[in-house]
Parts: structure tokens; C-alpha cells; sequence
């Protein structure tokens, strides 16, 4: 089979050019020191998936707040702090050709009790979850001062000699939370019409690219639907991404769901879907005819015949691979020269039909195999999901 097309350069609307069509997309490591410092694990696990072979890096999400994080042990950018770093970070990542780029985000509403005692969000809408507390609606001044935030991350992204930044506008972070409907019941200027709740990340975006100048890559993680009744729909997603391209956007990146609706790892998919491998494609699809700005698109992947589809067909220019690279750090390099075809990875199965229906137990086991790498080991497909399960809950198997 030819994979002439996966192989391929592409120059971003910036002017960067991207050496394949591979991207290792963003995965929460969780293994940054507990002041959000980059670590030494961080540096291993980076330079190692820098040999694998990917076009583009993506970090996990690094959070534009201290007070404000998704979960432990996660990379925090604020203002220039960690500048040394994050330069290192990025050396060893690039060392090999590829580009990292770092994904900026705030979890909103979507921070833990046991991190977050004073959750801010657009509005006062609760999590379902007994671990999230009700966000207190960020006040205007609030939301002005996250927009430099972000900007600044982006800056300290593009100071540290990283290739660009990514704007985490998925899964049911903040960004995503100002866009729906469902989560943000403002009635001032940041709420209410579509356009009012896009307000937030085109302002983000704006603030970037003052900042960074019109050279420094950046992209957006967005949701095609959020699957919720009442949240952000599969026609608003569209809208956005127009306005997104119209103000000159790098790449956006379709994925979908939120916490509540974990579509993003396939738990709710339907069979056909899978088999099809990529779980948005019909909506990107018809993004594609819409917009100018490059797409990416994650979720779902497995076999390098249906990559090489998707990017000969033109309905996208990066493909995506999250887990994949959890097991198989090499991968890119593999699919590329045609020495592997197929990069599925298992099932999880608990036989507790509760926990294999939300896929709760997915997350954590794939960081276990991201902690693995930051230590020097390879990753281990065998290991047991109940050992996992009684390290992050202290109880033994139900």
C-alpha cells in the first residue's frame, strides 16, 4: 500500500511547514512536578515520543491558572515562569524534526474538589459528579484577564522555542463551557447568541496572535457536537469553526464529547462508526467545503490504509493519534515506512459493566503507561487495569 500522502510536508497558513501528516495528539501526563514545573519525566517522555516519528507533538493540557487545575501534576504557564524549562521541554521533544506545540487550557467548572475549592466557569452550572463543586461565573474583569492568560502561555510557548500553540476548546473545558448552551446562561456580552458565547475564544485567539505575530502557528481543539442535550450542537460547532478560519486560524482540530459524554474515546460510538475507524468524520466532512483553515481530526484511527484515505480524499490534512502512542511510542515512524499497518489498541474490559460503559477506567490506565515512559520503561499492554484501579482509588477490587 503506498503511504505517499501520510508522507507528505504541509505548509500552515503561517508559513510553517510540517514534515508528515501524523500528529501525536494531546494526552493529560500528569507527571509535571507538583508546582507545575516541567520534569525530568516529562523531558524523558517527550524526547522519546520525538524519535517516534510525528509531525506534530501535542502536550497535554497546560493550565493558565495555578489555582485552577484539571488534575494533579500538570504543566502550568504563567507569565515567563519555568521559561528554562519549557526550552528544554521543547529541545528534547524537537530534536528529531518534529514540532511540539503546546495545548492551552483551564478546566472551568471541570476542577476536582480536592484541587479546586472556588471553581470558576460562564456560569453557575454544576458537574453532575459529587467531586466537582458549583463554579462561581467569572466576572468581567475576570474573563479579560484569562484572555491575557491565555495569550501569555502562548507567548512563554513560543519563547521556550516551541513551533506553536493549541487552544483546548474541547471536551467541556472552559472554552468549550462559554460555548454551550447548556453551561453558559450569561446575559451580558460573553452569553446568550452564538456569536456572544464565541466571544471568549476568538478574543483567546486574538490575544495570541497579537502577541505571538502572524508567524507562530496556532490551533484550536474543537468539538463537532457535545453530545448533550441543550449543549453545543454539530450546527454551532460549524459556525464557529467559520468564524475561526475567517480570523485566520492554523489548524483546528475536530474531536467531540465532554466528561458527562465521553465521546472523544469511543465508549458511545456505534459499531459501524467504529469500524469506519474515524468517529467525526461526517461532520469534518462537511467542514471541509466550508473552510480554508487546515484540519486535523482524532478520534478513532487505527490502520494506516484508512489514514491514508481520509488524506487522499483531501476531507482533512492531519490525522490524529492519541493512545496509540501510549503503546506503541514508535508509531508514526512505523506507519510512515510502512512497517506497521495496524495500531489498534485493546479493549479494556473490568467485566463490571457500569465501569466498561463509561470507560472510567480508560484514562488513568493510559497515564499509567505515559508515567511508565517518563521513568525510562517501555509500555506495558499486559498490565493489570484492577492494579491501576486500587493505586488512584486506595480500594481493592469490587
Amino acid at each position: 500500500m503506498s503511504i505517499n500522502h501520510l508522507n507528505q510536508s504541509f505548509r500552515l497558513p503561517s508559513g510553517t511547514i510540517i514534515p508528515n501528516r501524523l500528529a501525536k495528539s494531546a494526552l493529560s501526563e500528569g507527571i509535571a512536578e507538583a508546582n507545575g514545573r516541567p520534569s525530568e519525566a516529562l523531558f524523558n517522555l517527550y524526547e522519546r515520543w520525538g524519535k517516534g516519528g510525528a509531525g506534530i507533538l501535542f502536550t497535554g493540557n497546560v493550565m493558565v491558572d495555578k489555582d485552577h487545575l484539571v488534575n494533579a501534576n500538570v504543566m502550568i504557564a504563567e507569565k515567563e515562569n519555568f521559561l528554562a524549562d519549557y526550552t528544554k521541554l521543547a529541545e528534547k521533544a524537537q530534536a528529531n524534526g518534529t514540532h511540539l506545540w503546546m495545548q492551552i487550557n483551564h478546566p472551568g467548572r471541570q476542577a476536582p474538589v480536592y484541587l479546586d475549592k472556588a471553581p470558576v466557569s460562564a456560569s453557575n452550572v454544576k458537574m453532575p459528579m459529587r467531586i466537582y463543586l458549583e463554579p462561581r461565573p467569572l466576572t468581567e474583569d475576570e474573563i479579560l484577564d484569562l484572555i491575557e492568560r491565555y495569550g501569555d502561555a502562548a507567548l512563554l510557548a513560543k519563547k521556550a522555542g516551541m513551533k506553536g500553540a493549541q487552544i483546548h476548546g474541547a471536551h467541556g473545558y472552559l472554552v468549550s463551557q462559554f460555548l454551550s448552551g447548556l453551561t453558559n446562561l450569561r446575559k451580558d456580552k460573553w452569553g446568550g447568541s452564538l456569536e456572544n458565547r464565541a466571544r471568549f475564544v476568538i478574543e483567546i485567539y486574538r490575544n495570541m496572535r497579537k502577541k505571538c505575530g502572524d508567524d507562530f502557528p496556532i490551533g484550536i481543539k474543537i468539538n463537532s457536537a457535545d453530545f448533550q442535550k441543550g449543549a453545543f450542537t454539530e450546527e454551532e460547532s460549524m459556525e464557529v469553526i467559520q468564524l475561526l478560519d475567517a480570523e485566520g486560524m492554523d489548524l483546528i482540530e475536530v474531536s467531540g464529547g465532554t466528561y458527562e459524554r465521553a465521546a472523544m474515546v469511543g465508549s458511545m460510538q456505534k459499531e459501524s462508526t467504529k469500524l469506519r475507524e474515524a468517529y467525526f468524520m461526517d461532520f469534518i466532512t462537511k467542514v471541509r467545503s466550508k473552510i480554508k483553515s487546515p484540519l486535523m481530526l482524532t478520534g478513532g484511527f487505527r490502520t494506516s490504509a484508512a489514514m491514508e484515505k481520509a488524506i487522499e480524499g483531501g476531507e482533512l490534512d492531519f490525522v490524529g493519534l492519541g493512545r496509540p502512542f501510549c503503546l506503541y511510542p514508535n508509531v508514526a515512524n512505523e506507519l510512515l515506512s510502512g512497517k506497521r499497518t495496524d495500531c489498534t489498541v485493546q479493549n479494556l474490559k473490568t467485566g463490571v459493566e457500569k465501569m466498561d460503559k463509561s470507560g472510567m477506567m480508560e484514562t488513568p490506565w493510559y497515564m499509567f503507561q505515559i508515567a511508565r515512559m517518563g521513568k525510562g520503561f517501555e509500555p506495558d499492554p499486559n498490565l493489570d487495569v484492577w492494579k491501576v484501579y486500587e493505586k488512584i482509588t486506595g480500594k481493592k477490587r469490587p
